[in-house]
């Protein structure tokens, strides 16, 4: 999935959240209110044996009804999540979980009205909900490490951020594009006004860099393993390797401050079986490659495949757990954003999110 429709939904879902309020009860039992739904039926897996799901027997009578929203389609950055429900973690956390896409309104607004209890989001966009008095919390960094950047065909000759000059992005009209655009280019001695910047809204990647631009922003994971399978390499730079400050957690795993009061065992219960769902996926990368694929019939396998054995190194990364967050990414990236009147006042970083509920390592 591109960065432009991620943030595209960010921002709609903003507005739905300010207009809708942050009222609203727990409906875990309720059906997703919908453009999406829920997923199709999970076929069978080939997971590893160690990994099998808990008998009917071994999970408790009765299960507790969850349900979280994804942020987009189902992809390899929800594998974690496909893998507790179908290898049965969260059955054996007392958990019935429906994994849901978020419709017209976004994860965001399912979880602060109580729609859903989790959903997956991106530290963008909680940065901008909790200046707004959103009472969202990430609860757990579903990658470590930022894995977007900005990408060109191998044509186009984009070595460095400063070879953006005199050659065509294609974004959605945000500031931050170009935001983020002149903080790698600066160093490097570029000239952002020298890029010129055109809005290709929905177009497709592959389609845009044929037709009218040179290079956007996309997640590596999944647009650009596909590049590789589709013979079409990419020139790939990393927001992380020109700009610490943008080296956030994008996607997060989300629930509200109300949950957390309200029903904290649940919290806990879900961040122990996801977490395992993402060891997994870690320990197993083909076979929850499989998992993915069983659950959402409609993605392409070799895709998952490939995509699955790129990303689950870098789930935990070099954190000491998976999930683990740190005040300093949080706040790095929202004084950035502060500091170019992108924000209208500072952000509270310590309070936007929370180790509390990871098991311990």
């Amino acid at each position: 999935m591109g960065v432009k429709k991620t943030l595209l939904l960010v921002l709609s879902c903003l507005l739905v959240i300010m207009i809708a309020g942050c009222g609203g009860g727990n409906n875990s039992g309720n059906a997703a209110g919908n453009g999406g739904g829920g997923e199709p039926a999970a076929g069978n897996s080939t997971a590893a044996p160690e990994a099998t799901a808990g008998t009917a027997t071994e999970a408790p009578a009765a299960l507790i009804p969850v349900k979280i929203a994804l942020d987009w389609t189902p992809n390899t950055n929800h594998t974690g999540l496909y893998a507790a429900k179908e290898l049965g973690y969260y059955a054996e956390e007392g958990l019935d979980v429906e994994i849901v896409q978020p419709g017209a309104a976004g994860s965001d607004t399912m979880v602060t009205s109580g729609e859903a209890q989790f959903g997956i989001s991106a530290q963008e966009a909680l940065t901008l909900a909790r200046l707004q008095d959103v009472p969202l919390v990430s609860v757990a960094a579903i990658i470590q490490h930022n894995t977007s950047g900005f990408a060109a065909p191998k044509d186009r000759n984009i070595k460095t951020p400063k070879d953006f000059e005199g050659k065509t992005y294609g974004g959605w009209g945000s500031p931050a594009e170009e935001a983020a655009m002149k903080a790698i280019m600066d160093p490097e001695g570029g000239d952002v006004s020298k890029v010129k910047l055109v809005n290709i809204g929905e177009a497709d990647f592959f389609t845009a860099v044929k037709r009218d631009i040179d290079f956007a922003w996309i997640f590596y994971a999944w647009t650009g393993i596909e590049a590789e399978l589709r013979g079409e390499p990419l020139d790939m730079l990393y927001l992380k390797d020109y700009a610490p400050q943008l080296d956030y957690y994008t996607p997060v795993l989300t629930t509200s401050e109300k949950e957390i009061a309200e029903h904290p065992e649940v919290v806990k219960a879900f961040l122990k079986a996801t977490s395992k769902g993402y060891q997994y996926a870690i320990d197993h990368p083909e076979e929850a490659a499989v998992v993915l694929s069983d659950a959402v019939p409609d993605l392409d396998p070799e895709l998952v495949l490939a995509s699955q054995k790129w990303l689950s190194p870098k789930y935990k990364d070099d954190a000491a757990r998976w999930g683990e967050q740190k005040l300093e990414v949080w706040q790095n990236y929202a004084d950035w954003m502060y500091g170019l009147k992108l924000l209208d006042k500072p952000l509270d970083a310590a309070g936007t999110f929370t180790n509390e509920f990871l098991p311990e390592q």
